[in-house]
């Protein structure tokens, strides 16, 4: 992976990721938080605090290898992804709760993301060939802010083109991470097999119990339906692409990578099928 390709093609392909995620946002998503705070804090302590906790046991559990251990605690780190959006309409759930939650989530995870990342490389000893540097923080923060601001400008002064824009750029956001994880496995495709044995079954179940959580501990706490929807889907679906292009260009190891790659498969497969699961339900109990 470390080719021109990825060393600007990545960078780009998460900026124009985020780029769209700015176009779908504007101010008033950050102060509706005052509107739903009850929904906004029981989801974002579900995404920071709780998900991690439960990916440390699965890879505690499952005694998964250093490398692959790191990038599972990664991938719980990221924010969640723009898709959860698309999956959140599909299946009823409050989309300006998810927009609000993608928002303020992906600014407090430039701070909490290196955190714990860190954190995964000093329990696996492994400080002497992977580090998450003051300096590298600094580029994450401008690769990921800079273009959400700039789609928020674009949005702002020129809506008509945003909305325009919203669609093309979700369809190239999918197509992108496809190639991403695609280019993954040609690099690492020796090994495939060795790391989707190892990783597999953790990176599934950590999807599953992502997304039950999400609904689970939301409704269990007195939100609505449809807010514990977008909280489901919010926290079952990441940001893959970040979490690969930090372990890729941050921290220079295509093997970190492997979890989210691996994830971004099963999220949508699994979100698809748990919407459609809550779908049924909500179905038979207003029948």
């Amino acid at each position: 992976m470390d080719s021109p390709l990825t060393t600007l093609g990545l960078p780009v392909a998460l900026g124009i990721i985020m780029f769209g995620l700015g176009l779908s946002l504007t101010i008033a998503d950050f102060r509706r938080v005052r509107q739903h705070p009850r929904a906004v804090v029981i989801a974002l302590a579900c995404q920071l605090l709780l998900l991690p906790a439960i990916c440390f046991g699965l890879v505690v559990v499952l005694d998964l290898p250093p490398l692959l251990g790191i990038g599972m605690l990664l991938l719980a780190a990221s924010p969640g992804g723009t898709s959860a959006n698309l999956f959140s309409h599909l299946f009823h759930g409050d989309v300006a709760l998810n927009v609000t939650l993608t928002a303020i989530n992906s600014i407090v995870a430039i701070f909490t993301l290196p955190v714990i990342a860190n954190l995964a490389i000093r329990y696996f000893d492994r400080q002497d060939s992977v580090s998450l540097q003051f300096s590298k923080v600094v580029e994450v923060f401008a690769v990921v802010l800079l273009p959400v601001l700039l789609g928020m400008l674009v949005r702002s002064r020129r809506p008509d083109v945003a909305a325009r824009a919203d669609k093309p750029v979700r369809i190239g956001s999918a197509v992108i991470l496809a190639v991403l994880v695609l280019g993954i496995i040609v690099d690492q495709r020796d090994k495939i097999g060795e790391y989707f044995g190892d990783v597999g079954l953790a990176t599934g179940l950590f999807c599953a119990i992502s997304l039950v959580v999400g609904y689970v501990v939301p409704k269990a706490l007195g939100v609505t339906e449809a807010q514990a929807i977008a909280s489901s889907m919010e926290i079952g679906v990441h940001n893959a692409t970040l979490a690969i292009y930090i372990a890729v260009e941050v921290l220079d190891s295509t093997a970190i990578s492997v979890p989210a790659a691996v994830y971004s498969i099963f999220m949508f497969v699994l979100a698809g099928a748990w919407g459609y699961a809550l779908s049924r339900r909500r179905a038979v109990v207003r029948a």
